[in-house]
C-alpha cells in the first residue's frame, strides 16, 4: 500500500509539486517526506515537538550538503576540548591528521579547541571538515575549517549521526564524558550491526595512560561479568604514535572494501579473494562464526549486478551469526594479509540504500 495522506487530491498536488522542483531519481522519497510532514500537521502536535522535527531535519539536509562536497575518504577525530596546544596528545593529533591527509584522507573534527583543534589543524584547510554543536562554554569553531566545510549543529544526536554517517574510519584520543560518550556509542553501533565495521584506534601519547585506565579496565569488568563478549575487544586497536595509528587504518582497508546482505547472507567485497588453501583456513578459524555452510567465493550476486554494485571487485559469502563482529573484524585482519603488502582499495563512499533498508 503506497504512503500517502489517503486524499487523492492532495496526493496529487505533493506528486506535482516534487516533480516541478526536480527531476532527480529520489522524488518517491521526497514525496514520502512531504506526506511525513503534512501528516505531522494533521496530528497537531505542541510547537516544541514541531521545532525539534524541523531543526534535525534541517541540520540532517545541511550536512548531507557539506560533506557532498569532498569525495575523499574521511576519519573522524573525537577528543578532548581542554588539551592545550603543548599537550602531546594534541601534537599526536596533529601529526595523525597530517599523516592521513598525505594518504588522501580528510579528517573530521567537532571543530572545536584542543584535540578537535589539533585534527582540523594537522588536516589543513583542504582536508578538515567540521561538526561544531552550540554549547555555553564553547562560543567560537577553531580557525582551521573552512566555511564551506563546516555544520553547526543545535543536537548532539543529529552531530553524532553526522560523524559516523560520513567516517570510514574513527580516531579517538583521551577527553572526558562527551569524547567516551561518542566513543560509546559507536562502539555499540558496530558491535549491535546498526553501522558496517571500521577500523577504530584509541590513540594516547606514550606515557598518557589513559587507554589502559578508561577502555581496558572497563571491557574487562564487562567480559568477566559476560556483559560483552572477549572478542568485542578487537572492535579497537590501541596506538601510541602516528605510524601505527595510520597503518591500523589503512591494513583495514588493505584488501576487504565493504559489505551488503544479499537474501541473509553477508557479501564481502575486496580486491583479491582467498585461493582454495587460503579459503580452507579460513572455514577452519573462522566456523565459529558462520551459522549454516561455509565461507564461499562467489560472483557478484542478481541484485549486486541490478544494482551496478562494485562488480570489479571479488566476493567471499557466508551466513553470518549477526553477533560475533568483533570475530568479523579479526577475518578482515586475516583478508588484510592476502593483500601481500600491495597497495589497498579506496574505502568504500557514502551510506548506501541497502544499509539503510536493512530491516534491523
Amino acid at each position: 500500500m503506497a504512503y500517502s495522506l489517503g486524499n487523492h487530491d492532495l496526493d496529487q498536488r505533493i506528486a506535482d509539486l516534487v516533480a516541478d522542483a526536480s527531476d532527480n531519481d529520489g522524488a518517491d522519497l521526497v514525496t514520502e517526506l512531504i506526506t511525513t510532514a503534512l501528516k505531522l500537521h494533521r496530528d497537531d502536535p505542541h510547537r516544541g515537538d514541531l521545532k525539534l522535527i524541523n531543526t534535525a531535519l534541517k541540520e540532517m539536509r545541511y550536512a548531507d550538503l557539506v560533506f557532498s562536497r569532498g569525495d575523499e575518504p574521511k576519519v573522524t577525530i573525537f577528543g578532548s576540548a581542554r588539551l592545550r596546544e603543548d599537550d602531546p596528545n594534541y601534537e599526536l593529533a596533529m601529526g595523525f591528521a597530517a599523516a592521513m591527509a598525505q594518504q588522501g584522507w580528510g579528517s573530521v573534527t567537532g571543530a572545536g579547541p584542543g584535540i578537535m583543534e589539533a585534527g582540523n589543524r594537522g588536516a589543513g584547510i583542504d582536508h578538515g571538515y567540521g561538526v561544531s554543536i552550540r554549547l555555553p562554554f564553547e562560543t567560537t569553531d577553531n580557525p582551521w575549517v573552512a566555511p564551506h566545510r563546516m555544520v553547526n549543529f543545535k543536537y548532539f544526536f543529529t552531530r553524532k549521526l553526522a560523524f559516523v554517517k560520513e567516517s570510514q574510519a574513527f580516531a579517538i584520543f583521551p577527553g572526558g564524558f562527551g569524547t567516551l560518550d561518542e566513543f560509546f556509542e559507536l562502539i555499540t553501533l558496530i558491535q549491535t550491526g546498526k553501522s558496517d565495521l571500521h577500523p577504530i584506534v584509541l590513540v594516547e601519547a606514550p606515557g598518557t595512560d589513559y587507554w589502559p585506565r578508561v577502555f581496558d579496565q572497563v571491557a574487562g569488568v564487562l567480559a568477566d561479568k559476560g556483559l560483552i563478549s572477549p572478542e568485542d575487544v578487537e572492535l579497537v586497536t590501541y596506538c601510541t604514535d602516528v605510524e601505527s595509528a595510520v597503518a591500523a587504518i589503512t591494513r583495514f582497508y588493505a584488501n576487504y572494501h565493504s559489505q551488503r546482505f544479499v537474501d541473509g547472507d553477508l557479501v564481502m567485497r575486496m580486491r583479491r579473494a582467498p585461493d582454495d588453501d587460503e579459503l580452507a583456513a579460513l572455514n577452519d578459524d573462522f566456523a565459529d562464526i558462520v551459522v549454516t555452510g561455509s565461507i564461499e567465493r562467489i560472483d557478484p550476486t542478481d541484485v549486486e549486478v541490478r544494482d551496478v554494485d562494485l562488480l570489479d571487485l571479488d566476493r567471499l559469502r557466508l551466513h553470518f551469526d549477526r553477533r560475533s563482529f568483533g570475530r568479523l573484524r579479526l577475518l578482515i585482519d586475516r583478508l588484510a594479509d592476502l593483500a601481500g603488502g600491495e597497495a589497498g582499495v579506496l574505502p568504500p563512499g557514502h551510506l548506501t540504500e541497502e544499509q539503510v533498508e536493512r530491516p534491523w
